[in-house]
């Protein structure tokens, strides 16, 4: 799979190595700009797609916050991206969000984009995952396109500069979006003592955002899916929910769960999400599965582990949201994520039974105006 990548290829803000000088004004930031047209993004994501995704992702978003930061810059992004759909402003648990698309968490880990991610057009954008101390998280190269399956490989391994970082960010932050924490333990933290992990960023985060996310899910890092099972996350969110209720204003909690879960184990998910109330589940997260992909399975294998996202997970994640909200019989908000790419992929998800959607792979192959694109096709509530 590293074959597939130019080997000379490196990046320090937007210059190319000599090499490849003539690719330059391309990822210069008045030529980032031409993301924002869609005619020209199909065109820019080709040449970007040569190159590694986790190297590109950097170059661009530090491009997005140039433009941002020019004169006109935030209008220029407000009127190709910004959202002005009408009828699609909704309340789930007790936040008001402008419209239901949101961002997923990994694509801003540590916060430094959110005001111009905000001017995207997203309804709310989701932090993280955070962990109390920083970590580099896996060795690279971790994530990976699959452009026939139009899905990414990730086993990024909670790689983030740590919650009090995240959090100093977010005091900065001038735009009003709703902003959710995604959290998570250090990879070195046994799983007897996660609890302590999970605590110390909701304390870190618990002023500067809106709702919290407790991601027990993630396959990349050892044994966190273990959590997921019933008497370890009983403890870890009755625990969580017992700091919130000592605060002035407690904030929502969600839990994020995978897509690999047995009815059994959903049952048990519900029953533990009414028990200790949380605000709501977050369905679903990456998939350890590669059943039916269109890439060689060959280069599949090749890549090695990590959580497959994108048009490959929508069907599964579209059977959990359906199947927590009938069981629940609609009683627990669930935000989708998983193979969102169209108004059309996001209303099946709403239809099933979701209150919210984020996109995530969606965003890298659709482009920046995803948001846009999805709240004109979707039928106001």
């Amino acid at each position: 799979m590293k074959g597939k990548y130019r080997k000379d290829f490196h990046l320090r803000e937007f210059c190319l190595t000599p090499n490849h000088t003539k690719f330059a004004p391309l990822l210069a930031p008045n030529r980032v700009m031409l993301i924002f047209v869609p005619a020209m993004y199909n065109l820019i994501k080709n040449f970007l797609f040569r190159y590694p995704p986790e190297s590109i992702h950097h170059s661009v978003m530090r491009g997005m916050k140039t433009i941002y930061s020019l004169p006109l810059g935030k209008n220029i992004m407000n009127a190709f991206c910004g959202v002005k759909t009408p009828g699609l402003e909704r309340e789930i648990f007790g936040l008001t969000f402008s419209n239901p698309v949101g961002l997923a968490a990994g694509f801003d880990k540590d916060a430094k984009y959110i005001d111009e991610l905000a001017c995207l057009g997203f309804g709310f954008v989701e932090i993280g995952t955070v962990t109390p101390l920083p970590q580099p998280g896996n060795e690279q190269p971790r994530l990976f396109r699959l452009p026939e399956d139009k899905a990414l490989i990730n086993r990024m391994g909670f790689n983030n500069e740590g919650a009090v970082a995240a959090a100093k960010r977010l005091q900065r932050k001038k735009s009003n979006i709703i902003v959710g924490g995604n959290i998570g333990k250090n990879k070195l933290t046994p799983n007897e003592e996660a609890v302590s992990d999970y605590e110390k960023c909701f304390h870190a985060l618990y002023d500067v955002v809106d709702y919290f996310v407790v991601n027990v899910s993630s396959p990349n890092t050892p044994n966190l899916r273990a959590l997921q099972e019933k008497e370890p996350l009983k403890q870890l969110l009755h625990h969580l929910q017992v700091l919130n209720a000592q605060k002035v204003k407690p904030k929502p909690i969600l839990l994020k769960i995978a897509p690999d879960l047995t009815t059994e184990q959903l049952d048990d998910i519900i029953e533990i999400v009414k028990e200790t109330k949380l605000a709501g589940i977050v369905a679903t997260n990456t998939t350890i599965s590669r059943a039916g992909l269109k890439t060689p399975a060959a280069e599949v294998n090749d890549i090695g582990a990590g959580g497959l996202s994108g048009l490959p997970v929508k069907k599964k994640a579209t059977e959990v949201i359906r199947y927590i909200h009938t069981h629940s019989q609609g009683s627990i908000p669930i935000i989708a994520v998983g193979g969102i790419f169209t108004a059309e992929d996001a209303q099946e998800k709403l239809d099933a039974g979701a209150s919210l959607v984020q996109v995530y792979t969606g965003f890298i192959y659709e482009g920046p105006k995803i948001a846009k694109k999805i709240c004109a096709g979707l039928r106001p509530q």
